[in-house]
Parts: structure tokens; C-alpha cells; sequence
């Protein structure tokens, strides 16, 4: 089995989904006591989303970077960057190791192939839904992205930093994002990506019949197949 390295605390909410996922997809595969081989470097997301906020993506690549250096270090044989947004300085950090990095974005492009998806909705951060950095890499295995409207990426994203990466789970923000979700299929995606890690702790596919891609459950198994292959 190789080692994982998770690159993590952004927010560490997601990644402790992230962790539950892994384990429970080597305990599926090999049963009885297996467990996952992890290596995790978590950071203090304090002090990413002030950069990110400020416009200092740079700055960003380099405390990840160090930290992916730290993982391959210690005896990671690839890294998994456990958030969406922060894949926008996945080249930067890719640059610096040697290891193989599993990109979020394409793992879950490579499912929505699979299941035949040909236009789909993204929910995301602000950073996500609005930049080319992660719709380009969707776009490149032939599928349409489209985002909500400016105000409903505004909520989307206060929603995101206000509250799940905080741990609040709020009912009204819940209905919120699922009229959302009615909006892109409205206006023609046949599912929509849950592109912050975050976003699954809010909505589920039990809340709407909207095919729904969790992007924190498609990284994970691919990671757990990566691991065992």
C-alpha cells in the first residue's frame, strides 16, 4: 500500500472527511483491520484565506509548496491537495516535488466522462467558480461548466467562509444553495459539482433528485486506488 499525502486544514472540516473517506475506502477494499497509510500536513487556513483574499496566490504556493516538500519527505508516495480552491497553485507545488499529485478537478472530470455528463453546474468559492484555473481542466474532457448568477455566487461563497469552514451548518443557507442547484438544472446542467470540499457537509444528493458530485468523495477514491493499484 503507498502512503498518502494530504495536504490539509483548508478547513480542516473537510479534512476530517477527507481522513474518514480514505480509511473507510482501504477498510472496503481490504477488509478487517486495514486502514489507510496517511501522512497529513495540515496547515493554519487563517492565514491562506488572508492571502487569498489579498490576492497573494504566490505567497500561497510557497507555505503549500514547503509543505508538500515536507510530505514527500517524510515517506509520502503522492500528494492530494484537500481542497478545491487552493488547486489554482497546483502547478507551483507540483514543481517542487517529485511525487505524483492527484488533481482534484480531474478526478472529477474523469467521473462525470464516465457517467456521460455533458453540461454541468459548479458550486464552489468565488475563486473556483469565477477563475480558469479549475473550469479549464472540466472543460478539457469535453464538458460544459457553468456557475450561478453573481449574487448567487456572492452567497455561495460568504456561505463557504462564514460558516462551513467554521463548523455552522445553517437550514436556511441549506435551502439556499438547493435553490441554487434548481437554477443550474434550469438553465441545462444535468448535475453540478460540489467543488469546495465543504459544500457536502451542507447539501447531500438525499436533498435533491439532481445528480450531485461530491468532489471531496471522488478525490478520495481515487486516491484509495492510487493507494492500492
Amino acid at each position: 500500500m503507498k502512503t498518502i499525502g494530504m495536504l490539509g486544514g483548508m478547513s480542516w472540516e473537510s479534512t476530517l472527511s477527507y481522513y474518514r473517506a480514505l480509511n473507510l475506502g482501504v477498510k472496503g477494499a481490504l477488509g478487517g483491520l486495514h486502514s489507510a497509510k496517511i501522512l497529513l500536513n495540515s496547515v493554519d487556513f487563517a492565514e491562506i484565506e488572508a492571502l487569498q483574499h489579498a490576492g497573494r496566490w504566490d505567497e500561497t504556493a510557497l507555505i503549500l509548496a514547503d509543505a508538500a516538500v515536507a510530505l514527500e519527505t517524510a515517506g509520502a508516495d503522492f500528494l492530494m491537495i484537500c481542497t478545491n480552491t487552493m488547486h489554482k497553485v497546483a502547478p507551483q507545488i507540483q514543481a517542487r516535488i517529485k511525487i505524483p499529485l492527484l488533481h482534484i478537478a480531474d478526478a472529477t472530470a474523469s467521473v462525470l466522462r464516465k457517467d456521460g455528463v455533458k453540461k454541468v453546474g459548479l458550486l464552489g468559492t468565488r475563486f473556483t467558480m469565477e477563475q480558469d484555473f479549475y473550469r479549464e481542466r472540466i472543460q478539457a474532457q469535453g464538458i460544459d461548466v457553468i456557475v450561478p448568477d453573481p449574487s448567487a455566487r456572492d452567497l455561495v461563497h460568504g456561505v463557504i467562509y462564514e460558516e462551513l469552514c467554521l463548523g455552522k451548518i445553517n437550514a436556511e443557507s441549506k435551502v439556499q444553495f438547493l435553490k441554487i442547484v434548481d437554477a443550474l438544472a434550469g438553465a441545462g446542467a444535468e448535475a453540478v459539482i460540489l467543488g469546495c470540499t465543504e459544500i457536502a457537509l451542507l447539501i447531500q444528493q438525499a436533498d435533491t433528485p439532481i445528480p450531485l458530485y461530491d468532489t471531496t468523495a471522488i478525490h478520495a477514491e481515487q486516491a484509495v486506488l492510487f493507494a492500492l493499484a
